[in-house]
């Protein structure tokens, strides 16, 4: 796959650390450390039966500003992905719907709705676990990110923890279809 903004390398789960500059490895680390937080987030969902897909928003400083989780089937609206859901709750505690600085890690590689939603808050990277081939509009079908026709774009780092993502996904819709018999 191929994205905007720099590639902290070659492999989607990060296995070749040994050939990273040091600053790339601090980065890499830095990222691995959100996306274990965002896996955290993603457990959130159990109670109402969402799909588990967490989200955390970080400020420029490195700082967790807000945490997101799909509400999609809890609140039953098409737009309660857990992107959205962390971009409004860090919009409404810097109170500034403009995100610039931020990054925002995500279980899941987030469709077109929510990677323009990022456009709009101007973020300046989104790190996504696992792809999403059917849905993802950060590296499967397009990259709404790096579109040069936007008024903003953003870094975008996909494959983060992408085994672990997956396996959340995986075992989530595993257990509905034997609950579903």
């Amino acid at each position: 796959m191929k994205f905007s903004g720099r590639s902290l390398m070659n492999s989607k789960n990060f296995s070749d650390v040994e050939n990273l500059p040091l600053e790339d490895k601090q980065l890499q680390d830095v990222d691995v450390q959100w996306m274990e937080r965002a896996i955290q987030v993603a457990d959130l969902t159990a109670p109402s039966g969402d799909v588990p897909i967490g989200a955390v928003v970080v400020s420029a400083t490195g700082q967790e500003l807000a945490i997101g989780w799909n509400t999609r089937e809890r609140d039953q609206d098409p737009c309660g992905h857990a992107e959205l859901n962390g971009l409004r709750a860090a919009a409404a505690r810097q109170g500034s719907w403009r995100l610039e600085g931020c990054s925002l890690y995500v279980t899941l590689e987030p469709c077109a709705m929510c990677a323009g939603a990022m456009v709009l808050a101007r973020i300046r990277r989104c790190v996504w676990g696992a792809a999403d081939p059917k849905g993802g509009y950060l590296g499967s079908l397009g990259n709404l990110g790096a579109d040069p026709r936007l008024n903003h774009r953003y870094e975008v780092q996909g494959g983060v923890l992408a085994e672990p993502c997956s396996a959340l996904l995986k075992a989530f819709f595993r257990d509905l279809r034997q609950k579903k018999g």
